[in-house]
């Protein structure tokens, strides 16, 4: 998933919960590797290496599944969450020393291959029309892998704990006390310190950052997630937090918040009725929405 992940739960016995762990690593595995851009042995290779073959390929229910879903943030988003984005990784590389910046000309290029209104989409045919193009599921798969271990938890006897996605949080129940997890979401711009501490018995959380993953240029940051318009990274923001019933809705939310920028992404959120909160460029926070519950302990945040 490229990031830590790690479930913690209450289990009546050691050999039960060896059983669950082993169960929960099993699928999260499975999808990593059926749906990760970094091996040309998972599926998602295998959608990219059909592009320009117009009979396109055949893909199971699962990833039917999250082409509708990604079908469907495309049209609620007006085209900023976009899956065929992938291929600007070409341009962008996020790991390794030394980064540069793309040049316009390659961008551009690029940026003929990508729009999700290019590719032929009918269960349980996909295609993608043009030679070159990609897609990638990262902005969804890890979301759907938590609540994909929170329902393997739950099915196997476990109703008390969390599963953690590298930050992306689905809750099994809450601790068997009753009491609710308190789970700290980072400072985007004070490594080690938190911006927030969220109370929760139930549901999920995502946050989007630019601080994860990014490179810095010249004294400036450039955040992996990109506007797939401009083939630019989003400016303006640092973080967005969404609490949503699942972790899939959580995350896509947040993703699109992120690209819509700090005005627009924080006024399309208060739509949803969830609690939710973003932080500026300097890590500020610019927008809050929370319910009257302990679900989000904002005592020590200043909103302007």
């Amino acid at each position: 998933m490229g990031c830590p992940c790690g479930v913690q739960f209450y289990a009546p016995d050691e050999f039960i919960a060896e059983n669950v762990f082993k169960a929960v690593f099993a699928e999260v595995d499975r999808l990593d590797r059926y749906y990760t851009n970094y091996s040309a042995s998972s599926f998602t290779a295998a959608i990219n290496r059909s592009a320009g073959d117009k009979a396109g390929i055949i893909v199971d229910p699962d990833t039917a599944t999250l082409l509708d879903y990604a079908q469907q943030c495309t049209i609620i988003s007006d085209g900023l969450f976009d899956i065929t984005a992938g291929t600007l990784r070409r341009a962008w590389v996020f790991e390794g020393k030394n980064p540069t910046l793309p040049s316009q000309e390659s961008l551009e290029k690029l940026l003929t291959l990508v729009g999700w209104e290019k590719v032929k989409w009918e269960n349980p045919r996909f295609t993608l029309p043009k030679k070159g193009m990609m897609i990638d599921f990262g902005g969804i798969v890890k979301e759907y892998a938590a609540d994909a271990a929170e329902k393997i938890c739950r099915s196997m006897g476990i109703y008390h704990g969390f599963i953690d996605m590298g930050g992306d949080i689905k809750i099994i129940g809450p601790h068997i006390d009753g009491r609710p997890w308190v789970i700290g979401v980072n400072n985007p711009r004070k490594p080690g310190e938190e911006i927030a501490t969220i109370r929760l018995e139930a549901g999920a959380i995502a946050t989007s950052g630019d601080y994860e993953r990014s490179i810095k240029i010249d004294g400036k940051t450039y955040s992996h997630i990109l506007n797939p318009k401009t083939g630019w990274p989003v400016k303006g923001i640092s973080s967005v937090t969404v609490v949503a019933d699942h972790c899939l809705i959580a995350g896509s939310l947040t993703t699109i918040s992120f690209l819509k920028g700090p005005k627009e992404g924080v006024e399309w959120l208060k739509d949803f009725n969830l609690p939710f909160f973003c932080a500026d460029q300097s890590g500020i926070p610019i927008g809050l929405k929370t319910f009257e519950c302990s679900m989000l302990n904002t005592s020590d945040l200043k909103i302007e």
